[in-house]
């Protein structure tokens, strides 16, 4: 069964952020003849497909291999080398990644700089069709969205924490919406932590009853509901991977599966073994309930060849 993600940017909406690529993507290709000594203005993210790489970032010294994914932050110095007779081959783009059009998304994180990606097997392909795809001297809508794929991926593995202090410090509806996201973003990385909700809260520099209300104002439900969602889409990722809803039940923290069962329902509107029915439904080519115009079609026509 796959690896269920935390989702560290799970509950930032698509609209608060704003994905610019300021160059092409770089088709790495480096014999032992190649050397790079420079900084860039804007942060880069670079990943190997074959052979090695050697840098310096600040001083420090990274080695990059087969399937390793490394940030250079914006204005970092970084020297870059190959030692050995394979090419090093791999991709870099230049990019800022900016919340409500304004602020480096990036720096309110804590991320560890390189790092082997997770889910490789899955991504190599998409990094391969990256690079070959990429136009020499321009940026297409394509690279847009294969770019935040693999941005994604490796914010997702790279995480570890949001920084106390930012970089800049938002006002007025900038800084309850960025509150709100962090508290949320923490929520839907350790939904299985009892205390998580209370927790998230209390890490928010407001009154606890004024950011409640603004939580639920955001986000649609109140911290423990949203908790316990996150919660149920956890089993149902666990329930999709062939578990029993038991088996599920305990992998999110409920001993009885019958009260589980209820609390499944109770948040997602249906039970586990109707979730499960859908899912059989929709894998072996039947239409899922209210999701397509056709399935109403389909209905009305059933009943229709009944009466006659």
């Amino acid at each position: 069964m796959d690896e269920i993600e935390g989702g560290i940017l799970s509950a930032i909406p698509a609209a608060a952020l704003t994905l610019n690529l300021t160059r092409a993507a770089i088709r790495m290709e480096h014999s032992q003849t190649w050397r790079i000594d420079k900084s860039n203005p804007v942060d880069d993210l670079v990943i190997c497909l074959e052979g090695r790489g050697h840098y310096l970032i600040d001083g420090e010294p990274r080695v990059m291999e087969r399937g390793d994914a490394m940030l250079i932050s914006g204005g970092q110095h970084f020297i870059g080398w190959n030692e050995g007779r394979e090419t090093y081959i791999g991709v870099a783009q230049h990019f800022t990644l900016d919340i409500y059009g304004r602020h480096n998304l990036i720096e309110q994180m804590q991320l560890r700089p390189k790092l082997h990606l997770s889910r490789w097997p899955f991504l190599e392909p998409i990094a391969r069709h990256y690079r070959q795809s990429a136009p020499p001297s321009s940026v297409s809508l394509g690279q847009h969205h294969l770019f935040m794929v693999l941005l994604i991926a490796f914010i997702e593995d790279a995480f570890l924490g949001w920084r106390d202090h930012a970089t800049y410090q938002p006002e007025g509806a900038d800084a309850i919406d960025l509150a709100v996201m962090k508290a949320a973003t923490m929520i839907s990385a350790n939904p299985l932590e009892n205390d998580i909700a209370v927790r998230a809260v209390d890490a928010a520099p407001y009154n606890y009853d004024y950011f409640l209300r603004e939580f639920q104002k955001r986000v649609g439900r109140t911290p423990r509901k949203y908790q316990e969602l996150k919660r149920m889409e956890r089993a149902m990722h666990f329930l999709e991977g062939g578990l029993s809803v038991a088996a599920a039940a305990a992998e999110v923290g409920y001993a009885d599966p019958y009260y589980f069962s209820r609390m499944f329902k109770r948040t997602l509107g249906l039970s586990p073994r109707d979730h499960l029915n859908k899912v059989h439904q929709s894998r072996h080519g039947d239409l899922m309930q209210l999701d397509e115009p056709e399935q109403e079609i389909r209905l009305a026509t059933a009943r229709t060849i009944e009466k006659r």
